[in-house]
This record gives C-alpha cells, sequence and structure tokens, in this order.
C-alpha cells in the first residue's frame, strides 16, 4: 500500500492550524470517536479494477468498522458513533441489481449490516427521484434516520410518510456511554441543479438551517454536537463553520477529498489532498475539526475527540485519528458477502457476458475528453438519443448530452462491446426526452451554457448530434442569475448549421429567419439541470433511459457494428473551438 503523498489543493488560507495540544487530561471526561465515510454510491464489491480490486467492498468494510467499534470501547468514558454524509446509492450496474432485486435494495442491506448512526441525504439519492429514495429508505429499521435539516419533503408523498416515521428528521441524538451527542444533517442547495429532486425543496441558507438545529438541541440539553453534511466540496465546509456557532465536528461529504497524514497507508494512486483532520475556527474562535473520505467505501475515516464535563473539545487525538484504508489484509464478512456481495457480482457479470457490438475504434470517455471537446463516444450517445426519439415516433433534428452524464472515465477499446460498458458509460436514470418547438435563439443559449465552464472541466460541456458549432472559448461566458435565467448572455457560439445544411447562427448572431428545432436529450437538462435555460420550454420524456437509448442503437440502430468512419477518433467536425 502506498504511503502518503500530501498535496495540499485546497485554498490557502482556508484551512486554520491543526488543533494545539490538549488541555490537561484531568479535564477530559469523554472520549468519542467518529467513525465516518461518505459517496459509498453502490460501490458493494470493491473499489474498482486492476490493484483496486482487493480494495475496499462493503464486506471488508464492515469487518473493519466492527473492529473500530470494538477499539473505541474503554468503560463509561468512552463511546463511538457511525456516520454516513450522502450519496448512499448511485445509477450503474451495481444498483441495477438493487433495482432488478427490489426492495429491501442491496446497498440497504449493506448499510443495514454495517450499522449507522445518522444517514445524511445526498444529491445522487435524488437521480431516480423521490420514490426510489423513500424505497430505499425503507429497506432500513426506524432506529437509522435520515438526517437532513435544510429540506422540505413534504411534497414528495413517500418520503413524507417516511418523515413522519421518524425516518427522516432534521437531527437525531444518541446516547453514548450517558452521553448525548446530536447529529445534524445538511444536503447541497444545488440539488436541483445536480439531481432529480422533483418537489422536493433544499433551502440555500444552510447555515440558518444548522444553526437552529444546533440551538434547539441546545435548549434540550444536548452538549456535543456533530453537522454530517453533504455540499460539494469541503471548502463549503470550511466556509460553513466560519459563520456557526455550537457545532463540535464537521463530517463532510460530496467532495471526494482524501484527507490523510505522514504515516497514513493510502490505496493505490491515491494522494491526500490536505490533513485529516482539517481544522477551522468558527464564529465564537473555537476550533472544529472537519473530516472527509474519499469514496467507494475505500476508507473509514476515524476520527477520536476529547470532550470535557460540560462538552467542549479539549483536544484531539491525533495519534489514533485518520483515514484506515479498506485493504486486501481485512478479512470480508461472509455473511455480508454472501448476502450482497455475490448477488450483486454475479448481475454485473451478467451484463459483461451481454455483447451487443463491436467496435472499430476506441471509444473516448474520459473525463477530460467529454468535458472539454467532441468525443467519439459523446457522439455515439447524442445519436442514440435521436434514435430514440425517431423510434418512439417524437423525431428529433438535434440532440444534446451533458459531458457530465457519461462517467466511465475510459477509452473502450476496440472489439467487442458489452451491455455492461453501457452502464459503465451512461450509469444514471436519465430519460431520453424531446423538446419539440425550441427557437434557434434558445438554442444558442442552450450551448452557450453547454461551452460556459470549459476551462474548469464543468460537466455541463454539451456533446452534439445532428448539428455543427464553433465556439470562441475568449468570448464572454454564459452567467446564470439565482433564478436560473441567463443573467449574462453567452457570446462564445459563433457558427451554428443543422446536418441538413440549414445556418442557424452565422458571425455570433442568430440569422433572421432561423428555424425552430425539435431537441432531444435527457429529462436531467430539460428540467434545468446543470443550469440549461430549457425554462419553460415544453418537452415529452419517453419511457427509456439513456443508457437503454445507447445499447438500442449499437445493437439495432448500427447493426451492431460502430465503424472507423463514423465516429472516428478524433470526431467529424460537430464541435469547433476557434483557435483551437
Amino acid at each position: 500500500m502506498h504511503k502518503r503523498s500530501l498535496s495540499l489543493s485546497l485554498a490557502a488560507g482556508a484551512i486554520a492550524a491543526v488543533v494545539a495540544a490538549a488541555p490537561a487530561a484531568a479535564q477530559e471526561r469523554f472520549t468519542l470517536t467518529v467513525l465516518h465515510h461518505n459517496d459509498g454510491e453502490s460501490q458493494l464489491v470493491n473499489a474498482g479494477s486492476g490493484e483496486l480490486e482487493e480494495f475496499g467492498g462493503v464486506a471488508r468494510f464492515e469487518t473493519l468498522v466492527r473492529e473500530r467499534r470494538r477499539n473505541a470501547l474503554c468503560g463509561w468514558r468512552c463511546g463511538s458513533i457511525m456516520v454516513s454524509s450522502g450519496d448512499n446509492f448511485l445509477a450503474g450496474p451495481e444498483f441495477n441489481a438493487s433495482l432488478d432485486k427490489g426492495v429491501p435494495f442491496y446497498d440497504a442491506l449493506a448499510m443495514k449490516r454495517i450499522g449507522y448512526d445518522a444517514i445524511t441525504i445526498g444529491n445522487h439519492e435524488f437521480d431516480f427521484g423521490p420514490e426510489i429514495l423513500s424505497g430505499f429508505i425503507r429497506g432500513f429499521p426506524t432506529r437509522m434516520p435520515f438526517v437532513a435539516a435544510n429540506l422540505d419533503v413534504s411534497g414528495a408523498p413517500g418520503l413524507a410518510r417516511r418523515e413522519e416515521e421518524g425516518r427522516i428528521a432534521r437531527s437525531v441524538v444518541i446516547r453514548e456511554r450517558g452521553r448525548r451527542i446530536g447529529i445534524i444533517g445538511a444536503t447541497t442547495p444545488t440539488l436541483p441543479l445536480v439531481s432529480n429532486p422533483g418537489p422536493v425543496e433544499a433551502d440555500d441558507d444552510v447555515r440558518e438551517a444548522i444553526q437552529d438545529e444546533v440551538t434547539r438541541l441546545k435548549d434540550d440539553g444536548v452538549d456535543i454536537i456533530v453537522a454530517s453534511t453533504h455540499l460539494q466540496s469541503i471548502d463549503e465546509e470550511v466556509a460553513l463553520v466560519e459563520e456557526l456557532r455550537g457545532v463540535d465536528v464537521v463530517v463532510a461529504g460530496g467532495g471526494g477529498e482524501l484527507l490523510a497524514n505522514e504515516d497514513d497507508e493510502l490505496a493505490p494512486g491515491d494522494e491526500a489532498q490536505g490533513p485529516y483532520p482539517v481544522v477551522q475556527e468558527d464564529s465564537l474562535g473555537r476550533d472544529v475539526p472537519i473530516v472527509t473520505t474519499t469514496g467507494d467505501y475505500r476508507y473509514l475515516g476515524r476520527l477520536i475527540v476529547r470532550f470535557s464535563e460540560s462538552g467542549l473539545v479539549t483536544s484531539i487525538g491525533r495519534e489514533r485519528s485518520g483515514p484506515d484504508v479498506v485493504g486486501p489484509d481485512i478479512e470480508p464478512d461472509a455473511e455480508m458477502t454472501q448476502a450482497v456481495v455475490d448477488p450483486v457480482r454475479e448481475s454485473i457479470a451478467t451484463l459483461d457476458e451481454t455483447v451487443i457490438g463491436s467496435s472499430e475504434v476506441p471509444l473516448d470517455g474520459t473525463r477530460d475528453g467529454v468535458r472539454t471537446r467532441e468525443t467519439n463516444l459523446g457522439s455515439l450517445a447524442t445519436d442514440s438519443l435521436l434514435f430514440a426519439a425517431q423510434r418512439g415516433g417524437t423525431p428529433a433534428d438535434v440532440a444534446l448530452q451533458n459531458g457530465g452524464g457519461i462517467r466511465n472515465d475510459s477509452v473502450f477499446e476496440a472489439g467487442e462491446l458489452t451491455e455492461l460498458q453501457t452502464f459503465d458509460a451512461l450509469p444514471f436514470s436519465n430519460f431520453v426526452a424531446v423538446a419539440p418547438d425550441v427557437p434557434a435563439q434558445a438554442l444558442k443559449e442552450l450551448l452557450e451554457r453547454g461551452v460556459s465552464g470549459v476551462e474548469e472541466r464543468e460537466g455541463r460541456f454539451a456533446q452534439v448530434g445532428g448539428m455543427r458549432f464553433t465556439y470562441d472559448p475568449s468570448q464572454t461566458a454564459q452567467e446564470l442569475a439565482e433564478d436560473g435565467t441567463v443573467a449574462t448572455p453567452g457570446q462564445r457560439v459563433r457558427e451554428l448549421a443543422l446536418d441538413d445544411g440549414r445556418v442557424l447562427v452565422q458571425n455570433g448572431q442568430v440569422v433572421q429567419g432561423a428555424p425552430a428545432v425539435r431537441v432531444a436529450t435527457i429529462d436531467f437538462l430539460a428540467r434545468g439541470g446543470d443550469g440549461y435555460p430549457f425554462g419553460d420550454l415544453e418537452f415529452s420524456s419517453l419511457d427509456v433511459t439513456y443508457q437503454q437509448a445507447l445499447r438500442d442503437y449499437i445493437a439495432d440502430g448500427l447493426g451492431g457494428q460502430v465503424t472507423a468512419a463514423q465516429y472516428p477518433e478524433g470526431g467529424t467536425g460537430r464541435i469547433t473551438a476557434a483557435g483551437g
């Protein structure tokens, strides 16, 4: 295993120094071990391919949690809690096994066996909409509550019932060795832009939501407060702590950062992005430790915090705190393997054995590729949307797919293509959608959104079908107002023409009399995901996911053969960057 290679990529000045030496041991009356992880994202079997096959997996993870729980015991002055900070499942081949099985999902079975004191609701829990999340939660006993202080689920019937049952709450109070520990949850307020929450509303004032709950818990006599937040970047938690008071520990999720110290063992290829823990002063000048881990059940975070009798943090046991790698030296739990890992592995193997065609050319789905330029896998995905629209009786002229929705982050080598690869590439529960009447000006605005974050490799980068366009990254990028409307019109899209030769944009201006077009896309974008300004444009969703569309297009639309002539490695000029 690799030793820690520290790379402080977090913003300079955002992180305070690690907690100073402890006060006198006589002041320390209670030691709390905070065990935590985040972004498990249905990686139930292992943490990946190659060297990572022997890392991660819920069977090893359960064994490690059980051992660390035992280690935390030392009589009435010691206790532990186990927290997940969100993104507890993710669309893909693993979760497809759960959908085939039904409630309780395999992820729920695994997490129930591991045992949690609180589970934060992340953004990916809503990828299939509120009702699938409701089914996921039904797979847990009521004593494992899901927490989110800034979510209003009253508009979603299933989740409203889960809230009435006490399975969803703003916070939960755990009694551990005679101490009352409050755990408050919070979910990213960008939820409508990054998932499909439907009528569920996320309050964007996370600070107020948490602070109100801190006050309520303190008034009720709870003197130890842990915030478990899923805000997408640890920088968000650092900024949040500066404005809070009364929170003792923050467990962050969603950013994927790996925090570690000099002697911590890491999985192959991993490097630390900051110290464990990060420490930031709150609004009263108190040091608050902030912890997180990278996901996929690859690490179990362990923070040792000592408290005074009155509930003040006196020290952090740095010698025993840090990320524990879930490595090959850990014996997988046999019952977890039989109940969860084996059936999920068998389901994936079936998908991998289902050949749907072949490709003469490597297909580029790398993150840097699909988020910055035309790639042949991106073109294949958009053409499959056009194929699905045509087959569904709602033909379209052009297609849009956000690069962030293509998730394999790899190149599929030339040769056989399997159904598993279509899940790897397009794992989310996005359905094909068609907007039948999109004015040329509106299409330009959609493409402006698609190239507005290319410098940062944002997931909104547009892969396209049925058209060609040129953009100039040196020109003004589109910016949105808080309500999602266009505040600053972009000036990057310079030329746009349909495949049939009709020109819609010349020299950055919409051509007078340019026709409206029918746009095939995914319902995530049509609802405003990634900030795409579809606004009030009408659309209809087809009963076909974008993964199914790709599978069907390869097998039926292309007759099982992806040719180098139609999908060359360098693309066909659908997207051109001026000066590139």
